[in-house]
Parts: structure tokens; sequence; C-alpha cells
């Protein structure tokens, strides 16, 4: 089939050939190969916000403030500029497109902290269907609480943890849920999944999993709780049938709570060094599924093999299918088994990839950039996981993978110089828009100074 580099060639050859059946977004998402953020503008002129991520349609660009107190949501604009001369390429960009406003609109700011209470800046989950965003705000962890009223010892506490459920469109209150004295690991949004409108929190203090209903008034339903009680009417059924019970607590039941303590809390722990299990539970039937150890050949297997699987998203957002896995690509295959075959210990291995089970919630972004069928690029420096990275001072390469020799783009965070410091750590965030070529990287040092922004787009 031809192919070309030219955009404009590609247009017709798009007009005067029909795709196959079923590849015509896969097709559509090779225009860009040619359309890429090939163009930086360093250390822009901004506001000291701790900016978030792009919503999955690209309509919003969520930040905090520094003092982890408001919610800043913009609207992503485009630069745009005249040019008298004839060769505008060759010109220097104006001076506004050293600012942040140029491409950016900034639609309102919310203050969610209360006294006492800071916005958790790692997490923010998306409902794409309604344009409703998911927020929280904590008190700070208590490590000594005791454990009473049936929380687990050992787990620390936070007085107050807040879920705000936003519209995006104005930044109005929809509704809110209030845990006391519990603890949710709100980093990275690994303590909440939303699958459309379901939403789900796990408790780890008490041991629980609560899952709600976001309806589309945005309200906050009470669905179920799982946990000690896993059907509606347990809790009634044991104190009606006390003599039942009792002998249950003599054989099973005895030992129930050390079960459910070695199922959610030992997922929680660091995988390397303790033992750490997974279990496939079906909450309508009350049954587990299936029950692994994070050594588990089988289930490595099942990962390699059905890796998009272990990616659960909502059934609405199209474009998060196209994601990269070992399961759909085969550069991505390779590069895992690549790895493999590298490991000294195939079991260390497999625990080092279960690691990451389960996967956070909108926890990679949907950019085409980082579709591995396009294009090449170590994913040591960037990738599509929702992550900061050590910085460094040379550009981050983009190669097509269609011509293996041929640079798309790079990116560079930091100083357009590079660092004058080489002994300060700096960590950087990318943050890619999911549709346009337009990207951000934020690069910060550990020492709370202002953050470098940079701006990549399509000039």
């Amino acid at each position: 089939m031809f192919k070309s580099n030219n955009v404009t060639a590609r247009l017709f050859e798009r007009q005067i050939s029909t795709p196959a059946p079923g590849t015509a977004i896969h097709r559509a998402r090779r225009f860009y190969e040619n359309i890429v953020p090939g163009y930086t503008i360093y250390d822009v002129e901004c506001p000291d916000h701790s900016f978030r991520k792009f919503t999955d349609d690209g309509l919003y660009l969520v930040s905090f403030s520094r003092n982890h107190q408001d919610l800043i949501v913009y609207r992503p604009t485009w630069l745009t500029f005249s040019c008298k001369e004839e060769d505008c390429d060759s010109h220097d960009l104006p001076l506004k497109a050293r600012k942040f406003e140029s491409f950016f609109t900034q639609l309102y700011s919310v203050n969610l902290a209360s006294s006492g209470e800071l916005i958790c800046k790692d997490f923010f989950l998306y409902m794409e269907s309604n344009q409703f965003g998911l927020f929280a705000t904590s008190t700070a962890q208590i490590h000594d609480a005791p454990s009473t009223g049936g929380a687990i010892q050992g787990v620390p506490s936070v007085e107050k943890i807040t879920f705000y459920l936003l519209r995006l469109e104005d930044g109005a209150r929809l509704d809110e849920r209030v845990f006391h004295n519990d603890y949710v690991n709100l980093a990275h949004s690994i303590g909440a999944f939303l699958y459309d409108d379901l939403l789900a929190i796990v408790s780890l203090r008490y041991q629980t999993i609560y899952i709600l209903q976001i309806r589309d008034s945005g309200d906050l339903v009470d669905v179920r709780a799982i946990g000690e009680f896993c059907r509606e009417d347990d809790e009634l059924f044991l104190n009606s049938n006390s003599q039942r019970v009792q002998c249950l607590k003599k054989k099973f039941y005895f030992h129930f709570q050390d079960y459910i303590d070695l199922i959610i809390w030992k997922v929680s722990r660091n995988a390397d060094s303790h033992p750490s299990f997974f279990a496939v539970y079906n909450m309508e039937t009350t049954e587990i599924v299936a029950f692994y150890q994070n050594s588990a050949d089988e289930l490595y297997f099942l990962f390699e093999l059905f890796s998009d699987h272990f990616h659960v998203s909502s059934k609405s957002s199209l474009h998060m299918n196209f994601m990269s896995s070992h399961s759909n690509n085969i550069h991505a295959l390779e590069q895992l088994r690549c790895t493999k075959n590298k490991a000294t210990s195939f079991s260390q291995f497999v625990k080092k990839m279960m690691a990451s089970l389960p996967f956070s919630c909108q926890s990679q972004s949907p950019s085409p950039y980082f579709d591995q069928s396009l294009f090449r690029f170590d994913e040591k420096l960037i990738s599509a996981i929702d992550r900061h990275r050590q910085s460094t001072d040379h550009p981050i390469k983009f190669i097509s993978r269609r011509q293996p020799n041929i640079l798309k783009f790079k990116m560079k965070p930091g100083p357009e110089a590079g660092s004058t410091d080489g002994r300060t750590k700096k960590i950087c965030s990318f943050l890619f828009h999911p549709i346009l070529p337009l990207a951000l990287s934020v690069q910060q040092t550990l020492f709370l100074q202002a953050s470098v922004v940079n701006i990549h787009f399509r000039r």
C-alpha cells in the first residue's frame, strides 16, 4: 500500500482507497506519524501550580494550587498569531507564545480543602460520559492509632478523608462522601476504581470495599459494602441464627478475619519482600472465582496473553482501547520477552511483573504518541504510565517505527541549555493531550523550587 510522509499525499490516499474492515481507526492514527509535537517553548511563564493531567477526552487540564487547597481547571486552546512575511517558519514566535495563557484558558478555581485538610495531588478520576471529576482531600496520617471498632492493627488512620464529585464544565460541587478515622490509599488513585458509573473505594483500615453508583444527576449512591458482610441480608441472617453461627465460629469463621487480612492487606504490601495474593471475586454471587500467589506461573501467562483484560476501561472510552500492551502490540510483546530472557530468575521476574497488579484506574495516557506501532522510545525515560521519572538533560527521542532510522521528534524537560547543577536530583512528568500534538513537560527538584514547564506542540 502507498504510504508517504507527506500529509497531503496521505489525505489523497485516504480519499481514493478504502481501509480493510475494522482498521479505519488504526489507519487514521497513522496520521500522527506526520503530525508531531516537534517544537518546544522552554521555561514557559505559567502559574506555580501542580499540573495533574488532561482529561481523557482532552477537554480539560486539571491542576492544583501549590498549597494543596484549590482546584484550577483550564481549557486547552491553541497559539494563534499573524505573520506578514513570506517565510513565516523562519521567524521566531511572538513573545506571547512564552505565556501559558496562550495555550490554556482558565475556566475557574475552586477551594476544596477545608481547615486541616489538603488535596491529594495524585488523585483524580474522570467520568467522561458526564464530564464529572472525582477529587479527594484528607487530613494528616496518624501512624500509631489504636485498632478500635474492627480496625486492623498497624494500618495508619486518617481523621477525615473526603471525596468530592464535581462537574468540570463549571466546577459545581455535586456530592461528597466522607470517611472518618479510616485509611484509603489515595496516591495515584490506588484506593479507588471507576468503571462506567460504578465507583469502588477500598478501606484498608476496615478491610472493606465500598461500591457506589454515580447517578446522572451527580448523586453518589451506596450500592453495597464488601467486607465483614458480603450480601445485604448477611447481618440479619447471622443475628437470627445465632446457634448456627456459633458452630461456624468454632470452625471456619474463627479464623475468617485472618483470611481477610491475608487477601486484602497483603496485596497492598511490597510484593518483593512479602507474600502477595490475588483474588478474583464475583460480587454478585459472593464467590472467589480464582486465587493466585504473586509467583504463580499461570497468572503470569494469563497476564502476558491477555494484558488488556487487566486494564479495565469504561465502555464509553473508545480511544482507551488503543493503548499499547504486550497482548495487542507485537513490539511491546518483544520488549517483554526480551526482559524475561535477560532475567536471572524466572520466579523473581514473575513477582516483579505481578507487583504492578492490579493496575490503577486511568493510570495510562491514551495519547497516540505512546502507540508502539507508530513510535519507538526509551520507556525508562518516558511511557504512557502516569508516574514521575528521573529527569535527564538529554532529549527523549521518538523514532519512527515504520522507518527505524528516522527521528520524528524529541522532547527535552527542563531548561533549554540544560541544568547548571548536575548534583541536584530532578524529577519530571509529562502530560500528553490525548488527541492534539500538544504536551507539557514539568521538571522539578526535591526542594520545592519553582517548576520548569515546557510546552511541546506542532508549529
